[in-house]
């Protein structure tokens, strides 16, 4: 659970430090000893290269503490989904460290670093699984003020303080809103909770770490001023943005020739779909992505427009070859275009065309909120709520936004691409 509120925090922190170590230690030596009998177990002797020995045990410990310690940053995050993380975490780590050894000619033995993986991975796995049974999931809320989260949090046990007494709970955490106005009573109570330890959370904040969505209910809040994205991390960003397209660019270039050559081949048309979206700061862009659909006679009107760039369930002018790249998000690979333009963030909020989002902005509050941050061809929103097109789910999409742009950091970044390679595979959300 992310920490939320100065109660809590230190006392949750502190003891999130020590159970860190026993992880960390099981982990550790799960990935230095293993390797060092995994010889004797599959060939029936241990290995004789000192060298080579010595050099897998140790890559091997410092790419388990690596991934376990990437593993449990990126997991601090709402909606993640733990077991989801071990293996994009632990192979990324491992796949680098063999990486590592072989392009400097170490010795190593492949088998032995095999085998610290699978052991690194497994003691992760059996550790997340009672670290899960263990985890509380029962809360106490005071019954004054804003108590909606109860309501949008239905997978916590919700226990309702009637009077103002701490509750004998050694797992107890409140919940309460700290902007009404409480008796005195209810007051010492809260302040008597905090001293004992036991950490009290301001709904607004937990209910955006529960849920991960931030919601803007007045333009006056402080809140909305600590929206402001990290100027530090919006530059790093960028040249990050800019490599990771040079890079991949060659790479994919057969690939996308095939594609491109298949979509010509499914309907008459162009290859590519070019669409006017809105873009940084309100500017306007033409976003460029894989045609999905048969080609359509131009339409005219605000309103004509706005129903032409929604894609609805089972869209009929979706083709064949166009479902399949649309649920794999390969149609949207030619936006690398965009990216190395400017116009575009590998992550972030989606571009919507021009017509929807002005009449988002017309209809949603602070919608123009979210072109604070380049549009990206993945998101927060995205990885947690896919494809949508009504106004209340745009509205929801909007607080996903702003949860986003509030966080906005390379971890939160690395959590999306790693949920986005499974979104890949599995097609969630797709339309």
């Amino acid at each position: 659970m992310l920490i939320i509120g100065d109660h809590g925090r230190s006392t949750r922190a502190s003891h999130t430090d020590v159970r860190l170590l026993k992880p960390l230690l099981m982990v550790g030596l799960a990935a230095y000893l293993v390797p060092l009998v995994a010889p004797l177990i599959t060939f029936g002797t241990l290995s004789l290269d000192l060298a080579s020995t010595v050099n897998t045990q140790l890559t091997s410990l410092i790419a388990a503490v690596v991934a376990l310690l990437v593993f449990r940053r990126v997991t601090v995050y709402p909606g993640a989904r733990a077991f989801g993380f071990i293996l994009p975490a632990f192979s990324t780590t491992f796949g680098a460290a063999a990486a590592v050894l072989l392009f400097s000619r170490a010795s190593y033995s492949g088998s032995m670093l095999l085998a610290g993986y699978l052991a690194s991975v497994g003691v992760t796995f059996v550790l997340g699984y009672f670290n899960q049974r263990a985890e509380p999931k029962r809360m106490y809320y005071v019954p004054v003020g804003k108590t909606g989260i109860v309501g949008d949090t239905p997978d916590v046990d919700w226990i309702r303080l009637d009077e103002p007494i701490v509750p004998n709970d050694p797992n107890a955490s409140i919940v309460v809103d700290l902007r009404s106005d409480h008796s005195p009573e209810w007051e010492r109570m809260l302040a008597q909770a905090a001293l004992s330890g036991i950490p009290v959370y301001h709904t607004k904040q937990l209910r955006e770490s529960l849920t991960g969505r931030v919601q803007i209910e007045h333009l006056s809040e402080n809140s909305f001023g600590s929206l402001l994205p990290g100027l530090g991390y919006r530059g790093i960003k960028r040249t990050i943005d800019i490599i990771a397209s040079i890079v991949l660019l060659p790479i994919l270039v057969l690939p996308l020739i095939v594609v491109a050559l298949m979509v010509r081949a499914s309907s008459p048309g162009p290859i590519l779909f070019r669409q006017r979206r809105m873009g940084y700061r309100g500017i306007p862009f033409n976003m460029i992505k894989f045609r999905t659909m048969v080609q359509q006679v131009a339409t005219t009107g605000d309103d004509a427009a706005r129903h032409s760039a929604i894609t609805r369930d089972a869209d009929d002018r979706i083709t064949k070859i166009g479902r399949f790249l649309r649920r794999s998000r390969i149609d949207e690979l030619p936006q690398i275009v965009n990216i190395l333009r400017g116009e575009m963030s590998w992550i972030g909020p989606r571009p919507e065309a021009v017509s929807l989002s002005t009449w988002y902005e017309n209809e949603l509050p602070f919608y123009a909120y979210r072109h604070i941050v380049r549009p990206g061809i993945t998101g927060w929103a995205q990885v947690n709520q896919g494809h949508v097109a009504g106004l209340d789910d745009v509205h929801v999409k909007l607080h996903y936004d702003f949860y986003y742009i509030k966080f906005f950091s390379s971890w939160l970044d690395l959590l999306i691409a790693i949920r986005t390679i499974g979104i890949m595979a599995t097609g969630f959300g797709a339309k």
